[in-house]
């Protein structure tokens, strides 16, 4: 038996350099005939000569590694859970097994063992095995490749590459015991590494060694913190999270038999199926709109895109699974798929594009981005061939997923002549596309949704109004005549609007002009104008109009009656923008409407002024406009006049409420 231990620090002075390094014998494979030999080295401690390094620029002395350091480094930032040992065990076995495939053409197996009450935790392949240099080499070095680079087997198909995958074992176990016999007849190795940092090599007696099967046994015993992590049923769970759709048969030993955690990889059907919709409906959790194949050559990245039956939220961020040679990478990856997919969720399989250190998200090279452009343009063909198949189908596509899809057509002219006529648009008559509107005329549009609200009462029938108040919309509107040939667009304003209302008839102004001195009266309190006009529909009594220096106006005396530091913000923004505090609103009175021409014919002022105060809040509320204290205060006291008028003006005081 031979025993070798990693060297650790024993102190370290002010100066940052360590002073001496404990003693201790390490051993170093020799090669000999027929099996391994290790030569006994022994390490001698040493002070450094800081004078020495300063004449010999050139001397150097390796890095020393605290093992439980890295342990810890891996369990808290490299690593986002203890789980992950099932995976590296499963990527070893998985590595062990492809390199004797490459030999023999072998179809092996790993078979895992839950640890019982006071057991130990097992992980079994019938791979290529170690040999006992082939354990110096990498089993006992952090950071060294694994078996692929050594074997010179290809790197594209690799899983394992960081030479740390073992290490997370140390956050399950104390001890990690690896036996394993190599093909080809070598000496069968028993390798145990330590959490405090040593480890042994021992070359097993050839009796024991010819009873083991070609292949490498790993066994944990955990931890009391740990044992919950190594049950039947978490790793039955884990094993089948990880490994079921890796090439490699993986069975777990449970109390009722073995059980296989493999699945057919039905995302990589080369066409939609049954089943494929099937595990779409998984993964989304409702039915998939659509399954679109998709395929990248160039990465060897093949999989399925579940078109999403909802639209997500708009915080959301793109959640796509990826498996590296059948083995789960993330159920999360964010950078698979340009930004503005996100109706899309993406499962695929992956040879070409390069993990992270932790093996849970894809590092951003060349790769992934010739990966997420090639998608992309996946995508973009399948909802062009949409709308020329299936436009019905197009239209219930645009219907949930609009909103995305407004950003991409920004920056995709072919793709935006081609979809935004069958975009949905809200307008004053109602929801419309952009293919209707141009095909009806000149298009009227309004650029916040402030005054959309506004004008849409008034809007003439043959001429709506659109709402571009949303997201992307006034962009699309302004390139609206590049996309759609023939088609005019006109930006429509309040004040715009207010000035093309008709005038009452000549011979009825007098009285026109009669009610607005009064109705400007009413309101002089209210920092609101009063404008007599006629509009279509004479249902309409009043319209509160307001362009957007007002309404900057209104919100930050909102604000400001809140309090707090919003109302100090908002205070500070008024001081600098004077010409919202002498703006003033405008609420346009109907005289087609009943009510206000039998307004003009009343003489009594009280009558006149409360009814105006009443029709100046109700004209906000339809507008949508949120009500100040002195909006509300002016409703409570045209109420309570207009129900004293009502009974007359000398009726009986009511009793208070104490009374």
């Amino acid at each position: 038996m031979v025993y070798v231990s990693l060297p650790t620090f024993v102190g370290r002075p002010r100066g940052g350099f360590p002073t001496n390094i404990a003693g201790g014998e390490r051993f170093s494979p020799g090669r000999g005939a027929g099996s391994a030999v290790f030569r006994r080295r022994r390490v001698i401690p040493r002070r450094y000569d800081y004078a020495a390094m300063s004449r010999n620029p050139t001397s150097s002395s390796p890095f020393q590694v605290h093992l439980r350091g890295i342990v810890e480094l891996l369990s808290r930032n490299i690593y986002s859970s203890a789980d992950v040992f099932v995976r590296e065990l499963l990527q070893n076995g998985c590595d062990a097994i492809a390199a004797r495939a490459e030999r023999e053409g072998h179809a092996g197996r790993i078979r895992i063992t839950p640890a019982s009450a006071g057991g130990a935790f097992v992980v079994e392949d019938d791979g290529i095995g170690l040999t006992a240099e082939d354990v110096g080499d990498f089993l006992s070095i952090v950071g060294r490749s694994s078996k692929r680079d050594i074997l010179d087997m290809p790197r594209s198909d690799r899983l394992g590459q960081f030479g740390i995958g073992l290490l997370s074992c140390f956050m399950v176990s104390d001890d990690i015991v690896v036996r394993s016999r190599a093909l080809g007849g070598a000496t069968a190795v028993e390798w145990v590494g330590h959490a405090d940092g040593t480890y042994t090599v021992t070359e097993l007696p050839d009796e024991v060694a010819a009873a083991m099967p070609v292949g490498t046994r790993v066994e944990l015993t955990p931890r009391p913190d740990s044992a919950h992590l190594v049950t039947p049923e978490r790793v039955l769970a884990l094993a089948s999270r990880y490994g079921r759709y890796l090439p490699t048969a993986v069975t777990v030993e449970l109390p009722g038999g073995a059980e296989s955690i493999n699945r057919d990889p039905v995302f990589l059907e080369p066409s939609p199926s049954r089943s494929s919709l099937e595990f779409g409906r998984e993964v989304l959790g409702a039915e998939p709109f659509e399954a679109i194949p998709v395929w990248v050559p160039a990465t060897q990245t093949r999989g399925t895109a579940y078109v999403l039956p909802f639209a997500p939220s708009p915080g959301a961020k793109q959640s796509n699974r990826v498996y590296l040679g059948g083995m789960l990478l993330s159920e999360r990856v964010e950078a698979l798929l340009p930004e503005w997919a996100f109706f899309v969720r993406v499962v695929a399989d992956t040879k070409g594009l390069r993990p992270t250190a932790s093996r849970e998200a894809l590092i951003d090279d060349d790769a992934l981005e010739h990966t997420r452009s090639e998608l992309g343009a996946a995508l973009r063909r399948w909802v062009i061939g949409l709308g020329s198949a299936q436009p019905h189908r197009l239209a219930a596509f645009l219907a949930v997923h609009h909103l995305s899809l407004r950003a991409l057509l920004l920056h995709d002219d072919e793709l935006a002549r081609f979809l935004v006529p069958w975009l949905p648009v809200d307008t004053s008559a109602g929801p419309s596309t952009y293919g209707e509107l141009a095909r009806r005329g000149t298009i009227r549009y309004t650029e916040t949704v402030d005054e959309f609200r506004q004008l849409a009462g008034i809007a003439r029938a043959d001429a709506p109004i659109v709402n571009a108040g949303y997201v992307y919309d006034t962009e699309i509107m302004r390139m609206l005549p590049d996309i759609i040939p023939g088609a005019v667009v006109e930006l429509t304003t309040v004040a715009d609007e207010i000035d093309a209302l008709d005038m009452p008839p000549l011979s009825e102004r007098a009285a026109a002009r009669a009610l607005q001195s009064r109705a400007d009266a009413a309101l002089s309190d209210l920092d609101c104008m009063t404008s007599v006009r006629s509009f279509a529909p004479d249902t309409v009594p009043a319209l509160y109009v307001a362009d957007p220096q007002v309404l900057r106006r209104l919100r930050r005396e909102q604000a400001s009656e809140s309090g707090g530091l919003w109302a100090n913000v908002m205070g500070r923004i008024g001081e600098s923008d004077p010409e919202v505090d002498g703006s003033a609103s405008t609420l346009a009175l109907n005289w087609r409407n009943r009510l206000i021409r039998t307004l003009a014919s009343v003489t009594d002022d009280a009558v006149v002024a409360r009814t105006i105060r009443i029709l100046y809040v109700q004209s906000l509320l339809a507008g949508h406009r949120p009500l100040s204290a002195a909006d509300r205060t002016a409703l409570t006291d045209a109420m309570t006049d207009i129900v004293h008028l009502s009974v007359g003006i000398d009726a009986p005081t009511l009793p208070s409420i104490e009374g």
